[in-house]
């Protein structure tokens, strides 16, 4: 397995509540999983991320919902519309629904069809889709 070069490790309150919304919601892959740690790492496409149940081994401070203030990870997939009609039929509340957007690199613009939720513990999810 390749790993990439930055990937998020998320603490979370309820590794299992995490598992289950990660693998059976968002349709993510588990590569491999510590049960004993209770962690998990996860992938999606190109997108990995790691999922560690809070145990105070690297808390820097007191954890308090919603966690990731002040960032949000963007995952590229290929159908957001398919993955909004999934939170949908979940119960999963949108944070910001379906919008098309376009942002300037240079003299380029790139258009991306964009879904953002919070997962269990407020992080942040952004789906974003290139038109």
């Amino acid at each position: 397995m390749k790993f990439n070069a930055l990937i998020p490790e998320l603490s979370v309150s309820d590794i299992e509540k995490s598992k289950t919304f990660y693998l059976d919601v968002l349709g993510f892959k588990s590569e491999y999983e510590r049960i004993e740690s209770k962690f998990i790492f996860l992938s999606l496409g190109d997108a990995q991320i790691m999922l560690e149940q809070l145990n105070g081994y690297w808390q820097t401070d007191t954890m308090v919902q919603p966690f990731g203030r002040g960032i949000n990870f963007q995952i590229s997939v290929d159908d957001v519309e398919q993955l909004r009609e999934n939170l949908i039929n979940n119960g999963i509340a949108l944070f910001q629904d379906v919008e098309e957007t376009s942002y300037r690199e240079g003299n380029t613009f790139h258009k991306m069809k964009e879904l953002l939720i919070q997962d269990p513990d407020g992080y942040l999810l952004r789906f974003s889709q290139s038109l």
